[in-house]
């Protein structure tokens, strides 16, 4: 019976890292995406706003392009997950620092989205890709 479990939770343990994977990196790319089509004035206006040089707003498109990409395939998971986090520290100071600790009227952070993916990758970064991964 325990080898069973054993086995079990090794298959479970490498299907949630993939979940986790595919939930923070899939859906992140749809920001990238909109960033790709729409453009990033808005991150350039806040970059130089915060007294950051502009170029610094190009950035948005390996946090939210190539390392949700490279987390989704299972390559670099570790390193794009950092960066990532990264990324979301950086949009939460430089869109979101003056709301928090401001709630929604849902009752919800109003940050929560930010928090979601700064926390789903800060866990991928110390967990790593499991067994399903081009890594692997």
């Amino acid at each position: 019976m325990k080898c069973i479990e054993s086995k079990l939770s090794g298959l479970s343990s490498d299907l949630g890292k993939l979940i986790l994977r595919l939930t923070i990196g899939g859906l992140m790319l749809f920001h990238g995406w909109a960033k790709i089509v729409g453009g990033i004035a808005g991150i350039k206006y806040l970059t130089v706003k915060a007294g950051l040089p502009e170029f610094f707003a190009y950035g948005v498109y390996l946090g939210e392009v190539l390392f949700p990409i490279m987390i989704v395939l299972g390559i670099f998971v570790r390193t794009s997950a950092l960066f990532l986090a990264l990324t979301m520290v950086a949009a939460i100071f430089l869109a979101h620092s003056h709301e928090i600790f401001a709630l929604s009227k849902t009752g919800g952070p109003v940050i929560e989205l930010a928090l979601i993916y700064l926390l789903g990758s800060i866990s991928i970064m110390f967990i790593g890709s499991g067994k399903y991964s081009l890594k692997a």
